[in-house]
């Protein structure tokens, strides 16, 4: 049994468009919000800011989580368990260097995402941006607070949507 991938990610709504990055995932070229792993001494909202800047060389405010998703790949059984924040768009820099594998950030409304849904890395990429159309919001954060740097990965599962 594999153990479970802790990532981070961020919906960020902008103009009614929503920030993305293409990358190389899984042997292919996929779609995804920008996030990642957290970094020892990180918070989870901390990584978020941080992982969409290097990821996208766009600056954001972290604010209200949208939902904790479980995603299960379906032939290597691989879990991921994706913290999933709104976030407030600050700016762009068009000249960072983004992170090894990012070809580039995309900004595309719901319609657009709906149609490229085969180019998405996961399903959960549509999933939480509808969630957060919805006004969902996991309010409860407690989940998150454990301690300061080892969040509970058990109690993240068992509140985890599986998409």
């Amino acid at each position: 049994m594999h153990p479970t991938d802790l990532t981070v990610a961020a919906v960020v709504e902008h103009n009614d468009e929503y920030l993305l990055i293409e990358e190389q995932a899984m042997g292919r070229r996929v779609i995804t919000q920008p996030g990642g792993h957290i970094e020892s001494g990180e918070s989870p909202e901390q990584a978020v800011v941080r992982e969409v800047l290097e990821e996208s060389g766009c600056a954001v405010e972290c604010r209200d989580m949208v939902g904790v998703y479980l995603w299960i790949h379906p032939q290597s059984r691989q879990q991921f368990l994706r913290i999933v924040y709104a976030a407030d768009f600050i700016s762009c820099d068009e000249s960072a260097m983004l992170d090894t594998g990012v070809f580039g950030r995309l900004w595309l409304s719901i319609e657009e995402l709906h149609r490229r849904q085969a180019n998405l890395r996961t399903p959960g990429v549509l999933r939480c941006v509808e969630d957060y159309r919805a006004g969902r919001r996991a309010f409860d954060t407690s989940i998150m607070d454990p301690g300061p740097r080892h969040p509970d990965v058990q109690r993240i599962l068992a509140a985890a949507e599986v998409v």
